[in-house]
């Protein structure tokens, strides 16, 4: 498989298939445009336990899976909101922790499951980081961003509070976690919500500058409400 990201503003990851029988899998709807030889399979992919937990992590129950028929077919799949592309060799990580939404598609040797927090307080007050998804086996993942990308590299120890709409994914030594801001003046009037994500090195950590959440409220007080 060959694959170039093309775009700035809405980006698509473009793949070329090396030979016959080369699988994609994407959450249903994720396919933007293919040539004619590819075959679309959809199943819950790992079974109806899989599927319902993936509905739990933000994605489809239903998984697409495109084999190519013959060498050179291509096929793209498309960002949904402006942003970046993420691409990464899962192997090469030991596995990904990823924020529910952030999986766009992937090889065939990739597995995609959910997990939670160790920490019974992020599953209590952590909202939608509570119900993470986790990224395993071989082969390349591709992730959206939302705005732009920022890495940063954990030392043992180093700790990064992080508004949970902003974390993209994490490797899997890295412990994450939730805590309350602290001070009843910051909760009413600090405009950051109650809880902040607590991600501990040693690891890699991958950022968005963009909380979609935060812009979707943003963006609402805009609408007129019909009386």
């Amino acid at each position: 498989m060959q694959y170039q990201i093309i775009g700035e503003t809405m980006p698509a990851v473009e793949i070329t298939f090396d030979a016959p029988g080369e699988e994609m899998f994407t959450q249903s709807g994720g396919m933007a445009w293919m040539s004619g030889d590819i075959e679309m399979t959809t199943n819950t992919r790992g079974g109806l336990m899989k599927g319902l937990g993936r509905m739990f992590a933000g994605e489809s129950l239903f998984m697409a899976t495109y084999r190519a028929g013959h060498a050179g077919e291509q096929i793209t799949f498309a960002s949904t909101v402006a942003g970046r592309i993420l691409d990464l060799n899962v192997a090469e990580h030991q596995g990904l922790i990823c924020q529910k939404g952030a999986f766009l598609c992937a090889q065939d040797g990739v597995s995609l499951s959910v997990t939670f927090s160790k920490k019974l307080s992020a599953g209590l007050f952590g909202g939608e980081g509570f119900i993470l998804e986790k990224l395993e086996g071989n082969g390349m993942v591709f992730l959206e961003v939302d705005g732009d990308l920022v890495e940063k590299d954990l030392a043992p120890g180093e700790v990064l509070k992080v508004d949970t709409g902003n974390v993209v994914a994490f490797e899997p030594s890295v412990d994450y976690g939730v805590e309350i801001v602290k001070g009843m003046g910051n909760i009413l009037f600090g405009g950051e919500g109650l809880f902040l994500t607590v991600l501990k090195g040693p690891g890699h950590v991958y950022l968005q500058t963009q909380n979609l959440a935060e812009f979707a409220g943003r963006v609402a007080r805009f609408i007129p409400s019909s009386k």
